[in-house]
C-alpha cells in the first residue's frame, strides 16, 4: 500500500468533513460537530487561514488526516497544535498514523515554533499509546473550559 502524504486542499473538504464526523463518533460526541464545508471554507482557505490539514491517501482516496493551527502560549510562544489527528478505521496499525503524526513534526520544526501540543481523551487507549511511543508528556492535571456560543449568546445583557 503506497501511502502519499501531502497538504490538504479546498476540494478536500467534503473528506475532511467526514473524517471530522468519524473521529466524533469515535468520541461519542457526534451531535457537537457544528462546522459546515462552507465554514471550514471560509477559515481555511481566505486571505488569513486560521488553519491547516495534511492529508494522507491511497490511490487518491483520503484515508487520514491531520487538522492543526499554530497556537501562542505567554510561557512558551508558539506551538503547532493539533486539533484532530484521525485515520479512518479500515487503515488503522498500517502505519498512516505515524507518517502523519511525523509530518506534523516537520512543520513544526519547519515554522520554528517551540513545540507541538493535542489533547487526547483519558478513555482513549489506543491513542495514548501512540503518543507514548513517541515519549510525548502526557497531563492529566489540567481540566479543558469551553462555552459553547448559544451559552455565550444567554450569558449577553
Amino acid at each position: 500500500m503506497k501511502i502519499n502524504i501531502r497538504n490538504g486542499k479546498k476540494s478536500d473538504l467534503p473528506s475532511i468533513l467526514n473524517l471530522i464526523k468519524e473521529l466524533a463518533e469515535y468520541e461519542k460526541s457526534l451531535n457537537k460537530v457544528l462546522i459546515t464545508i462552507k465554514d471550514l471554507e471560509n477559515d481555511g482557505f481566505g486571505e488569513n487561514p486560521l488553519y491547516w490539514t495534511i492529508i494522507a491517501e491511497v490511490n487518491k482516496e483520503i484515508i487520514g488526516m491531520a487538522f492543526y493551527y499554530i497556537r501562542y502560549s505567554t510561557w512558551s510562544g508558539k506551538s503547532l497544535y493539533l486539533e484532530d489527528f484521525i485515520v479512518k478505521k479500515q487503515f488503522r496499525r498500517k502505519g498512516v498514523g505515524g507518517l502523519l503524526f511525523e509530518e506534523c513534526l516537520r512543520v513544526t520544526k519547519k515554522i520554528n515554533a517551540n513545540g507541538m501540543v493535542w489533547q487526547v481523551l483519558n478513555w482513549n487507549t489506543p491513542a495514548i499509546n501512540f503518543y507514548k511511543k513517541y515519549n510525548a508528556e502526557l497531563k492529566s492535571n489540567w481540566m479543558n473550559g469551553k462555552l459553547y456560543i448559544d451559552q455565550i449568546n444567554a450569558l449577553m445583557i
